[in-house]
């Protein structure tokens, strides 16, 4: 049954991609079961950190993607969710990308080359940082208390053109110190760490001695690469 066109419209958004860092590592190391619990855990904060107006568009595994028209209220649930990963013990770090553009709305989904954009700007971020296109960066630069910082213009897949990335910054309560375990990629407390290693002039630290047995097996597989 052929569905019906007027079902369909255009609409500008403000677009939120968040996406845990290390997630495979973490499976590997963990197995799926923690792995889920984490996901799910994700998807929960998502939801709490959510401002009046913005919607979980869609949720799957590590990612989740959220809408909404007003802008500064999509950039404020980045910051409540990039902090209240922050809050989490031993949990993953998170990376964000924020765009605006104009999406097709259809059945409660998003379609269009924004979706894209910004996946690709999400996937461009490091653990813990907010990045955004020059539009956002615009719109939000001097609003409560954000600033930015141009990044250069970056070259992403199946986009035509060069993009202008920024980084969002906030003025937020300075977080413990903590380390990344580099087995599992879970965010450690420096002073709560399970265990530590010592290897090659660097002290590691990890979330549990579990992972710290993995790593003193074979430390050259884990101090060079990164979990994705």
């Amino acid at each position: 049954m052929p569905v019906d066109p007027g079902s369909a419209r255009e609409v500008d958004l403000a677009l939120l991609i968040a996406d845990l860092c290390g997630y495979t590592a973490l499976t590997e190391a963990h197995g799926a079961l923690h792995a889920s619990e984490v996901a799910l855990r994700f998807g929960r904060l998502a939801e709490a950190s959510l401002e009046p107006g913005v919607r979980i568009v869609d949720c799957i595994g590590d990612d989740v993607l959220c809408a909404g028209p007003d802008l500064l209220a999509v950039v404020r649930t980045a910051l409540h969710l990039r902090q209240a990963i922050q809050d989490q013990p031993n949990f993953l770090d998170v990376r964000t990308g924020i765009h605006h553009g104009r999406v097709v709305e259809r059945e409660g989904r998003l379609f269009g080359s924004p979706i894209n954009l910004v996946a690709r700007v999400a996937g461009q971020a490091q653990g813990g940082q907010i990045l955004c296109t020059e539009p956002v960066a615009h719109a939000v630069r001097g609003a409560g208390g954000l600033e930015t910082r141009a990044l250069g213009k970056k070259r992403f897949k199946n986009v035509a053109h060069r993009v202008a990335v920024f980084e969002l910054t906030s003025a937020v309560a300075p977080k413990p110190a903590s380390a990344v375990d580099p087995v599992c990629r879970m965010q450690v407390e420096v002073d709560r760490a399970a265990a530590t290693i010592a290897y090659a002039g660097t002290t590691y630290r990890f979330c549990s001695l579990e992972c710290s047995r993995i790593f003193a097996k074979a430390p050259e597989l884990y101090v060079t690469g990164g979990g994705g």
